[in-house]
């Protein structure tokens, strides 16, 4: 069976694409892979924040559409880009092991966050990070920077004094010996899915498929399943600031939730737990707690600020 896998251009992206077709190659000796590279919306935009492109989809649009015409048999996305609603026909069939969720810091110096100065400029275009960034050090400046984790990088000593990275992306493209050292999730909370690789099928690919699922973590999927229910019923995207984290113990699925406003001013956090058998309710639920928190109009706010027109 040869299996044509769609994949963003960027280093990361191809790094991914290449994993999961190793991953496929490994299952049977028949498989043989190849990469359909696609440029997406988000890549080609790179001068504008992401919150102010709008839209869903800006990373996957293009790769879902090259699955759909029969130019691909797989998308390989990470997780955190996946809409969640995906298109008619498609699911994700497949989850792969995580990587590490947590979010990493890298600054002139190696004084960490704590260690910069008052005015310091930090790197990041997500709102989820800006938010709890202004919460947790109100004296450092937020400054939006777009373009690959090397992009990125490079603005460090010149239009910013640090930049904060995922740390999945970093320890896959070998940098990690630049970075200050992760940040832990109780200071600032993942983004939802991040770390984990979404490989999205068409649901009628029958023989593909059975190959496909055999790429399955069932911990990661729990865990997946749990933080994107919490983020369907917030009916958020992966552009506004709402941050959760799922963990196993056992069979003991915990996930906590964050939403915050722009400046950081107000942060709303909650966590539930429950039988792993229940993950996507756990998240539904979840999101409704926030929700009667006050976490409707938060977001209303967010959606409606003119910084984001």
């Amino acid at each position: 069976m040869h299996i044509r896998i769609a994949t963003r251009r960027s280093p990361l992206a191809l790094w991914q694409a290449n994993h999961v077709a190793g991953l496929l190659e490994a299952l049977d000796s028949s498989i043989t892979t190849e990469l359909v590279k696609i440029v997406s919306t988000g890549d080609k935009i790179l001068d504008v924040p992401l919150a102010k492109v709008g839209g869903k989809g800006l990373f996957t649009k293009e790769i879902d559409m090259a699955l759909a015409d029969g130019r691909a048999d797989v998308a390989v996305h990470s997780m955190k880009d996946v809409p969640t609603e995906l298109p008619e026909g498609m699911s994700i069939c497949a989850v792969p092991e995580r990587e590490d969720a947590r979010d990493v810091v890298a600054t002139v110096g190696h004084v960490g966050l704590a260690g910069l100065p008052a005015g310091a400029k930090v790197g990041s275009s997500s709102l989820r990070r800006v938010c709890q960034l202004k919460r947790q050090y109100p004296d450092l400046e937020c400054i939006s920077i777009r373009g690959s984790v090397q992009t990125r990088l490079d603005h460090l000593g010149g239009k910013v004094d640090a930049v904060i990275l995922a740390a999945a992306g970093v320890k896959r493209l070998g940098l990690w010996e630049l970075m200050d050292g992760p940040i832990a999730v109780e200071e600032l909370l993942p983004a939802v899915g991040q770390g984990a690789l979404a490989i999205q099928t068409c649901d009628n690919a029958t023989a593909l498929n059975a190959y496909v699922r055999q790429l399955n973590h069932q911990d990661t999927y729990d865990c997946t399943l749990a933080e994107r229910a919490f983020l369907t019923t917030l009916e958020g995207g992966c552009q506004v600031p709402i941050a959760a984290f799922a963990t196993l113990q056992g069979d003991v699925l915990t996930i906590k939730g964050r939403v915050g406003n722009l400046d950081g001013s107000v942060m709303l956090e909650h966590s539930m737990q429950a039988d792993r058998s229940q993950a996507e309710a756990l998240g539904v639920s979840l999101a409704h707690a926030l929700l009667d928190e006050g976490a409707r109009e938060i977001l209303r706010e967010v959606y409606n600020d003119h910084r984001l027109q």
